[in-house]
């Protein structure tokens, strides 16, 4: 009996160590940039279809978004914050990822594109970072977005002479 419950500890000691270890061995099997950026793109989605309930669901629940005022921290506090852009029938911005990267260990990534008006003009440019919650799903923990910076017209003095004729 001794000897049986030793190789029964035995196997699921082996058996934890191998689980233990499974995201990092699946993560090098599978595209997780990939993964991400359909993601961002389905996340981005939400705003499009107007759907505020689906927005919160891509956020965590420790995820941080970073404001004209400072950090919004946690998922109510950005939901609630980010209600006035799920109001009315069309959204103000749109954005989708041009880049997506992760970490070797499939736990951690990062997304980051442009962000348009309604017209279609580049407004911006947002960097997201995802992880790899628990229940097996991609969550936002921090965003940020940074306006674009119009260049400005060339002073007097800087502008090039024209040409002679």
């Amino acid at each position: 009996m001794k000897r049986w419950m030793v190789l029964v500890l035995t196997l699921v000691a082996t058996g934890a160590a191998v689980l233990g270890s499974a995201p990092a061995v699946f993560a090098a099997d599978r595209d997780v940039a990939a993964e991400i950026k359909a993601r961002e793109t389905a996340f981005a989605k939400t705003m499009a279809d107007r759907d505020l309930q689906a927005f919160s669901g891509f956020v965590s629940e420790e995820g941080v978004f970073f404001g004209g005022k400072g950090p919004i921290r946690g998922r109510d506090a950005v939901v609630a914050a980010w209600k006035r852009f799920f109001e009315g029938p069309d959204a103000p911005f749109s954005w989708a990822p041009e880049t997506a990267e992760a970490l070797p260990s499939g736990k951690l990534g990062l997304t980051s594109g442009p962000v348009h008006d309604p017209k279609g003009e580049l407004i911006g440019t947002f960097t997201t970072v995802w992880r790899l919650e628990k229940d097996g799903k991609w969550r936002v923990v921090f965003d940020k977005g940074c306006d674009v910076c119009k260049p400005e017209p060339p002073a007097e003095s800087e502008k090039a002479p024209e040409p002679k004729q």
